[in-house]
């Protein structure tokens, strides 16, 4: 199918997120939706990871969630940040948020579907497909939802690409081996002087492999480089 072919470029190709997002919503609208939504969680700062919203919505409408603070009542975005199985919207799965479910459907936001893709523990992507009218119906799923989950899959590779330099460390200053092989030994729990040791290194050695690692992440300390490391996957 053409749009899939377009779809697969850009999001290998495509030089910002916005002519990504325009390619998704020629997608949706093949698919039968009038607006698609992306959300992007990243890993880092641990203590309120960044997130990242781009969407077709109009521009009242997303004002609106962000004033009212929806983002952390959503319960399409608290299933999601769970499991990767869709939620199709319906007053059941808005139950716990009426007020956010009034508020979208007199905007316009009556039907919808929702899919996350995940990545450890705190961070990950969610697309949703909504439109106005035609709820969705087993027939449509069945015929549909294989293709709505390979566009959801496929926006997440994508929008990581372009976004994740925005959060992870500077892509020209990689960690080398031997800054990898410190931070791995203290994530294990062993000190300065136990490293050294392991590595048959002295601790000035150690330390300065330490500390350029750190500034690599932009972390504070030891302990702040080994955490980022973790979370943004440079230790495995």
């Amino acid at each position: 199918m053409q749009w899939m072919g377009d779809v697969l470029s850009a999001a290998y190709d495509a030089q910002d997120a916005q002519g990504l997002l325009d390619r998704i919503q020629a997608a949706a609208r093949t698919l039968g939706f009038e607006y698609c939504a992306y959300g992007l969680r990243a890993p880092l700062p641990v203590t309120k990871p960044r997130v990242t919203l781009l969407s077709t919505y109009s521009r009242t409408w997303c004002d609106h969630y962000r004033r009212s603070g929806y983002l952390a009542l959503d319960p399409t975005v608290l299933h999601c940040q769970q499991s990767v199985q869709p939620v199709v919207w319906g007053d059941r799965v808005f139950q716990d948020a009426p007020q956010l479910w009034d508020d979208a459907r007199n905007a316009g936001l009556r039907h919808g579907w929702a899919q996350s893709c995940l990545e450890g523990r705190n961070a990950g992507g969610m697309l949703t497909l909504a439109r106005s009218a035609e709820a969705l119906g087993d027939c449509e799923l069945r015929c549909n939802e294989a293709k709505m989950r390979w566009l959801a899959n496929v926006a997440h590779q994508g929008f990581s690409r372009l976004l994740s330099p925005t959060w992870q460390p500077n892509p020209a200053s990689p960690l080398s081996s031997r800054e990898r092989e410190v931070l791995r030994w203290a994530a294990d729990g062993k000190t300065l002087n136990e490293v050294a040791d392991i590595l048959a290194l002295s601790i000035e050695t150690v330390k300065f492999h330490t500390r350029n690692a750190a500034v690599k992440l932009g972390a504070v300390n030891r302990t702040a480089a080994v955490a980022r490391a973790a979370l943004l996957g440079l230790l495995a």
